[in-house]
């Protein structure tokens, strides 16, 4: 049974929700739309999250518990310095990793890089305090609309995460992406 929670609840359950989101899915808010996420260290929950949305060959983003975590994890040029200093916010920074096996290959399907995020949102503040990254994607079957209220969630998505954390209705649209991981910086809007 899926639990919806608002951000007084998640706060007043606090200790027991932190341990059953480091082992299942949910959905939560971000700074631009609803995303649907897991431990990114759990192969088996990430496997899950690309079972439920219907994707299987693209790379996921992690939300970043803290831009030390990027740092620790990531190469960081001085163009990447300038895009992580505008952080928290609404981009995804495509970034090399230190190292590639830092992560389960079904997170970033084994590539050298990964997107990471760090939204401005009070979501940020719980991947925090999880102290792990969370993979981030819409909300929704891939090629269907995204999620930006509860009457957008797709029945297949809902029945298959344990907690929904809801603010009500956003009204965004997926975070720019900023490829830092070539010669040349690359804008993409989505």
């Amino acid at each position: 049974m899926t639990m919806i929670h608002n951000k007084d609840e998640f706060t007043a359950k606090k200790a027991a929700l932190l341990r059953d989101i480091k082992k299942g899915l949910f959905i939560y808010p971000t700074d631009t739309i609803y995303g649907i996420g897991c431990n990114a260290l759990d192969e088996e929950l990430v496997h899950k999250v690309r079972d439920v949305k219907k994707r299987h060959n693209l790379p996921f983003s992690v939300i970043a518990p803290s831009k030390e975590w990027i740092r620790e994890h990531c190469e960081i040029t001085e163009k990447a310095e300038e895009w992580l200093n505008k952080l928290p916010g609404p981009y995804t920074l495509v970034l090399r990793l230190k190292n590639a096996d830092t992560f389960p290959s079904a997170v970033n399907m084994g590539l050298d890089t990964l997107g990471v995020r760090i939204p401005d949102s009070w979501f940020s503040e719980v991947v925090e305090e999880l102290g792990v990254p969370v993979v981030t994607t819409s909300a929704n079957l891939t090629g269907h609309d995204h999620m930006t209220s509860l009457d957008d969630l797709h029945p297949v998505i809902k029945k298959n995460v344990q907690h929904i954390f809801y603010i009500g209705e956003l009204k965004g649209s997926p975070s720019t992406l900023i490829r830092l991981d070539k010669d040349e910086l690359e804008v993409q809007e989505r």
